[in-house]
């Protein structure tokens, strides 16, 4: 089956998309990428969106509306990755998250804005989205969803693994190696903390608009970080907190940058210096994560998403994680700039054929779930 899967995540750089071509189900599963584009968002779009994910109110009018405009960009994209190919049967769309409260004394919430159903409607191809809500409702967090789609994809017969996706937040897969006896056989995920996000924060604060984001991680690499800064940085309870966990910008955003911003002005560091620091952070806080909270270190790390462009992030990843090798999914076969659109082609695909695609193990969810509410294309208003 040809399947398009859409995805803009917390750090709104725009609108990934993938063709795919997928057969077979969870243990069989085949995805070929036929074409895998970045779509940027108006900017003026992008804008609302970033004001809303910092607490902007909005009448329910303009609510609405913003909904409408990320769907309508949403479907040019759906329709512009098959430009020039057979055209797909179905939409996978996560969405564009706008807010995410991970289940604590309460069920969780997660709003991803860009409906299903108009998407459908402007493209006329059955979509699929939403994918959140169910496995909150059963007490999950609602992430991360990718992991299943990991394991289907990037687990080794030999080699414990680790799928880290950096985008504006970050978070892990723990692949154990298939060949492992059942009883240590347990698959674990969870948000490891900021990827990106407090990185292309702060690049936007010194460069004063001009840039979005450290390409290459070349401005951070000219800095030092500063020890004594990240390493209070990393007692935050969030860091301490056992999975199955989420978070998002509502804890690692505008807000938070201003408090490392104040953290660090005793130490008066440079502009490079600041940077290398948040880069180091960023590392730190996945590697302690790993050592916290695994059975064991992986053999291998398999790096995608924008982080997995950031050379100097890499790096120092590697650097925190010795002796373990970090890859990209791109080593492995899979498109690290494309593989979250990709996971999420894999979900609407699953929730066609009913197949669970949630792993209560990872969202904390009391049972597995198929997972998106289908909007028929093709269906025209009356």
């Amino acid at each position: 089956m040809r399947v398009v899967g859409l995805i803009s995540g917390t750090s709104v750089d725009g609108i990934d998309a993938a063709l795919v071509e997928i057969s077979g189900t969870v243990t069989d599963l085949q995805v070929s990428l036929i074409a895998g584009e970045t779509y940027a968002y108006p900017e003026a779009l992008r804008s609302q969106i970033l004001s809303v994910c910092q607490g902007e109110a909005l009448s329910m009018a303009a609510f609405a509306g913003l909904d409408d405009a990320i769907a309508q960009a949403f479907a040019e994209a759906a329709i512009a990755i098959q430009s020039g190919h057979s055209p797909a049967a179905l939409i996978g769309s996560h969405g564009q998250t706008v807010y995410h409260r991970p289940a604590a004394q309460q069920l969780g919430y997660s709003l991803q804005l860009g409906r299903g159903a108009l998407i459908a409607h402007l493209t006329g191809v059955t979509t699929i989205s939403n994918f959140r809500v169910a496995d909150i409702a059963a007490g999950g967090q609602g992430a991360p969803l990718v992991s299943p789609v990991d394991v289907a994809l990037l687990s080794h017969p030999t080699y414990h693994r680790c799928v880290q996706n950096i985008g504006g937040i970050g978070n892990v897969t723990y692949l154990p190696a298939r060949n492992t006896t059942a009883s240590n056989r347990s698959v674990f995920g969870w948000d490891t903390g900021p990827g990106n996000t407090l990185l292309d924060l702060a690049i936007q604060q010194l460069s004063n608009g001009q840039q979005t984001y450290d390409a290459d991680g070349a401005w951070a690499a000219q800095g030092t970080p500063c020890q004594p800064l990240v390493e209070q940085w990393l007692q935050q309870p969030f860091f301490q907190q056992q999975p199955p966990k989420s978070t998002g910008r509502e804890l690692f955003g505008w807000e938070y940058l201003q408090t490392c911003l104040a953290d660090a002005a005793p130490y008066a560091l440079s502009p490079a210096d600041l940077l290398a620091t948040l880069t180091e952070f960023t590392a730190a806080s996945i590697a302690q994560s790993y050592r916290d909270f695994l059975p064991q270190l992986p053999d291998q790390v398999l790096v995608c998403g924008g982080g997995s462009r950031n050379r100097y992030l890499k790096e120092r990843l590697q650097v925190n994680l010795d002796p373990v090798t970090v890859y990209t999914t791109d080593d492995m076969g899979l498109s690290a700039d494309f593989k979250e659109a990709i996971a999420f082609a894999v979900l609407a695909y699953w929730r066609q054929q009913e197949i669970p695609g949630n792993l209560p193990e990872v969202t904390g969810a009391s049972q597995a779930l198929l997972l998106g509410e289908i909007h028929r294309g093709g269906l025209s208003l009356k």
